[in-house]
């Protein structure tokens, strides 16, 4: 992921900090399901240390691996969005020491500080992009007959 969509790029001084005093330390053991797709989204962690795997189901086939993230990267973003169901699976790959955060109450935070809500919404909104790209070229790259050809 480029730098521009993790936590410290993303997030400055105030907003940063803002965001930070609402969460929670946290340690998955490796192999731990965080989420799984189709699924209430109700929360989102920023990896600290170890690193998890966002998975995609594809029907009659294993749930290939799309992207895995790592050191300051957010795991989720389908807790921004109605429904708030989960768009990928995510399971950690090691072992991991992530920052937690209730999706309810960022959201109230969001919405009462306009600014801070933008911030957040332009940050998730990059790493949603992000991650589109990457279900496209790793899906390309799994099952067109050339492969993906390349980044565009």
């Amino acid at each position: 992921m480029t730098s521009a969509t993790t936590l410290s790029a993303a997030l400055h001084g105030d907003h940063r900090e803002r965001l930070m005093r609402v969460a929670r330390e946290v340690s998955v053991a490796e192999g731990t399901r965080l989420f799984e797709e189709g699924r209430r989204a109700d929360r989102f962690w920023i990896v600290r240390t170890g690193t998890v795997s966002l998975d995609l189901r594809v029907p009659g086939r294993r749930s290939p691996v799309i992207e895995t993230l790592g050191h300051g990267e957010l795991v989720g973003w389908s807790w921004h969005f109605p429904p708030y169901l989960w768009q990928l699976g995510g399971e950690a790959t090691t072992p991991v020491r992530a920052w937690e955060f209730d999706a309810d109450v960022v959201r109230e935070l969001c919405a009462r500080d306009p600014e801070f809500g933008r911030t957040v919404a332009v940050w998730v909104g990059k790493v949603v992009a992000h991650r589109l790209h990457a279900a496209r070229i790793r899906l390309l790259d799994l099952y067109a007959p050339y492969g993906s050809g390349g980044l565009l």
